[in-house]
């Protein structure tokens, strides 16, 4: 296939990135199609799997390997963990896993609470045989102004577990979570807009794998135009840029790439560049898309979406139009979907 040919080279240099060297462990070649996993029809979404595994019975996945994702001078330390499920964990993008992480809280002994994150490969896995997920986090840490150090005492326990696991370690997993992020896949010429901050990203990267790096039915008949916005601090700190690179390489009349890095670039007013500013400065185009039936997602810290807000109301209101009446016609047309924390 014309589309599968093109993308071999960037598949295998992507999930090399971060899939362990003896892959074959978790079966099926990278040359094989990806079609095993899918709805009759494909874009059915009756079937999809939702809170098969709970609390009081969660799964036992297996860390495969976990990877630094940014550079030296990024805000924070990301990670990319490969799980295995062995095939017994399905999910569709979009979805989240919970995960408990070990031990039990210190102020009444119980266990920890499920913290639940976007997943963030499609359904195939980095390695494709369907036997694995990804998730991308950061290590979570607290920077106590007195002793003018990170206080461990303070630090995230579910996202330190996670970053500092070794091949091998155990997670307790539950889930998967959630239909909000879905994709709406039976029309192929629909367009999805792509709201990110920092991990934000995780669901996005499952999109843009089935559409146009692996060999799904979703991806061969896909026509449409999907259109990635990310912010994070600085270029350190971008995501999986080699991967959207090769993608708008190849596919440049379908796939849209902006960044708003806020430390080093300047929105039209001398501020700092946020996610709604970069929005803002195509709003007309977005707009135009979402009249035309295109689909805009939000995902990333619960603190993107009053800036995203109040920047669609002012744009509403530059245009004459009622912000609360069109955001209600999109959310009536199920074309708005959002995922913070």
């Amino acid at each position: 296939m014309v589309k599968f040919t093109l993308c071999l080279a960037a598949c295998v240099a992507s999930a090399t990135a971060f899939a362990p060297a003896a892959k074959t462990a978790f079966g099926t070649s990278l040359s094989a199609k990806q079609d095993f996993l899918e709805a009759e029809p494909y874009y059915d979404q009756s079937t999809v799997p939702v809170n098969v595994y709970k609390n009081k019975a969660p799964f036992t996945g297996k860390v495969v390997s976990t990877k630094r994702i940014v550079g030296p001078k990024a805000t924070g330390e990301t990670c990319h963990i490969i799980i295995d499920h062995e095939g017994d964990f399905p999910y569709w993008e979009g979805q989240s896993w919970g995960v408990i992480p070990p031990g039990v809280r210190e102020k009444d002994g119980k266990p920890h609470a499920v913290r639940l994150y976007s997943i963030a490969s499609s359904r195939y896995g980095d390695d494709m045989t369907g036997k694995t997920g990804s998730l991308c986090v950061r290590r979570a840490t607290y920077w106590c102004p007195e002793l003018k150090a990170d206080d461990p005492a303070k630090k995230g326990i579910c996202s330190n577990f996670l970053c500092d696991s070794q091949p091998g370690d155990e997670v307790m997993m539950t889930g998967p979570a959630g239909k909000v992020m879905l994709m709406p896949e039976e029309d192929p010429s629909t367009d999805y807009i792509m709201v990110a901050t920092g991990t934000g990203i995780a669901p996005y990267r499952g999109f843009i794998r089935r559409l146009f790096v692996e060999d799904p039915p979703a991806g061969n008949v896909y026509k449409g135009q999907a259109w990635l916005f990310l912010g994070v601090a600085n270029s350190d700190a971008l995501l999986y840029d080699d991967e959207w690179q090769s993608v708008k390489e190849k596919f440049p009349d379908n796939f849209r790439l902006d960044y708003a890095l806020s430390r080093e670039q300047e929105n039209k007013k001398g501020g700092k560049m946020y996610i709604q500013d970069k929005v803002e400065e195509y709003a007309d185009e977005v707009f135009t898309k979402l009249d035309n039936g295109a689909h805009i997602y939000f995902c990333g810290l619960k603190g993107m979406m009053p800036g995203i807000q109040d920047m669609l109301k002012s744009v509403c209101e530059a245009k004459g139009i009622s912000y609360d009446e069109w955001l209600k016609g999109l959310k009536k047309a199920k074309q708005w979907h959002v995922e913070v924390y």
